[in-house]
């Protein structure tokens, strides 16, 4: 029935079967969100989840050519999600323990890129492109579920400010790995006999390259952005250059994400501005959510129960599972040595692995990249593992987190951690005094609490009142003008 409907308007108005079909994701994606809360599960999974349900091996209710359509979705979305992560590169911060990060970051995302490769290439004997890819894949980790925990939890100290930049640095590195296992595994499949210079450093050199575009298109950006430049329009200018910069990469066929975290690192680092990530925060969930459940509706159901050409008798979800406990252990074990080596705190050294567990953002927006590039086979198959393990790793990955925050006693949720009774001088208080004088000064909290969890809201609510305000005082000078015309 609805595909007939699709037909039809197809035929007489494309358009429309693009309108209802946007409508139907973002519809259908805010629904599945009210299941999964239930359940306690992020909205990302409900994301991917709502497009396999809607998509072409459950209720087909997408167009394939609305599907296809979509393919630039995962550019914006991978350059929303590395702009809001540069902002944790504060140069201030990094001075302190930047070496000692730096270290960790690399141990982990080598020590899980490799396990997968190993297990894939020599243990099951897949292709070298195919493995080499995905152990690249293996090195991202998930920002967005980790940094939502963080501020759920109200964590702070030293373990959290550790967290935070080994996950920004941990994109960093496994983009550069993306780009040269993409070039290896090119010319692994054409068959093309290149040098090892042409087929490592080409790739870091356009990375490189790409850095640096991004840099001056943060100085850019805060040369567009005067003090008198009001909210509405910095948003409007912040997110014509996301667009822009997406579009060059797109036209030298590198993914931005790199760029992107260049350009608001250099950014924060020159203005210190954090009320424009709060407006693109607020502003970027509905892109968000299109470009997950357009990867839930690329899922193939078909290849995931069956070994395909490329991974021979080995059936895609024997490859999922192993992928996702491999990355685990290879990320717990690399952080933990890497912890090791530069002499960081017991806690740091025990839990940091287990908060580096969620993968999904920058992972799936690098696989929608792959199955671009290498095409139906290897790309898709290497697409179909990456959304399949990122479900699961958005299940057990905020607990994880959330629990690693906890072992680490960045947060409490005891009231004797979180509150303090000032001793009175000569004055004993009873258990019972002491424990409403812990409540009394919960409450007093509360409100700052409420106030910082809707920051990203009152960023862009604001602008919205001083676009009105505008339009106000310019109604009102009409007016005042026609009044003394008429005089």
């Amino acid at each position: 029935m609805h595909n007939v409907l699709y037909a039809r308007l197809g035929q007489s108005s494309p358009a429309a079967a693009v309108i209802i079909s946007i409508a139907l994701m973002l519809l259908l994606g805010f629904v599945m969100t009210r299941l999964t809360k239930l359940v306690k599960l992020p909205n990302v999974t409900a994301y991917i989840l709502t497009g396999i349900v809607i998509g072409p091996y459950c209720l087909d209710l997408i167009p394939k050519t609305v599907i296809d359509g979509m393919d630039f979705l995962a550019d914006i979305a991978l350059a929303f999600i590395a702009f809001s992560v540069g902002e944790f590169f504060r140069f201030s911060t990094l001075k302190k323990n930047g070496m000692k990060v730096a270290v960790i970051t690399a141990l982990e995302a080598f020590a899980a890129s490799v396990l997968v490769f190993l297990l894939t290439f020599y243990a099951l004997h897949l292709s070298l492109a195919f493995s080499i890819v995905l152990g690249a894949l293996a090195a991202a980790t998930a920002p967005a579920s980790t940094i939502m925990t963080i501020r759920q939890t109200g964590a702070h100290g030293n373990f959290v400010e550790t967290l935070l930049q080994v996950i920004a640095l941990d994109n960093v590195v496994s983009l550069v790995a993306f780009s040269i296992a993409i070039s290896v595994a090119l010319s692994s499949i054409a068959g093309v006999n290149r040098s090892g210079w042409q087929t490592v450093a080409l790739p870091v050199l356009r990375n490189v390259g790409v850095l640096l575009l991004g840099g001056l298109f943060g100085v850019f950006l805060k040369w567009l952005m005067p003090r008198k430049r009001t909210a509405d329009n910095r948003l409007i200018i912040s997110v014509s250059l996301l667009f822009a910069f997406c579009g060059i990469c797109a036209l030298m066929d590198v993914s931005p994400l790199l760029g992107c975290m260049s350009m608001s690192t250099v950014y924060i680092n020159i203005t210190g501005d954090e009320k424009l990530f709060r407006q693109l925060n607020y502003f970027s969930p509905p892109i968000l959510l299109l470009f997950f459940v357009r990867s839930g509706l690329s899922f193939r159901l078909d290849t995931l129960f069956g070994g395909a050409g490329n991974t021979g008798a080995v059936s895609l979800l024997t490859v999922g599972v192993l992928y996702f406990f491999a990355r685990i252990l290879g990320k717990y074990a690399g952080a933990f040595f890497g912890c090791l080596l530069v002499k960081t705190s017991g806690a740091v050294r025990r839990y940091l692995g287990l908060a580096l567990i969620p993968q999904a953002g920058v992972a799936i927006g690098l696989a929608a990249l792959c199955a671009r590039t290498l095409g139906e086979g290897i790309g898709t198959d290497l697409e179909t593992i990456i959304l399949a393990s990122s479900v699961l790793y958005e299940m057990i990955g905020p607990g994880c987190a959330k629990l690693a925050l906890y072992l680490s006693k960045s947060y409490s949720n005891k009231l004797e951690d979180i509150t303090t009774v000032p001793e009175s001088a000569g004055e004993q208080k009873t258990p019972t005094e002491a424990l409403i004088e812990r409540i009394r000064q919960v409450q007093s909290e509360l409100p700052a609490r409420a106030a910082e969890e809707t920051a990203d809201e009152d960023a862009f609510t604001e602008a919205a009142e001083e676009q009105y305000q505008e339009e106000l005082y310019a109604a009102r000078s009409v007016r005042r003008g026609r009044f003394l015309n008429s005089r």
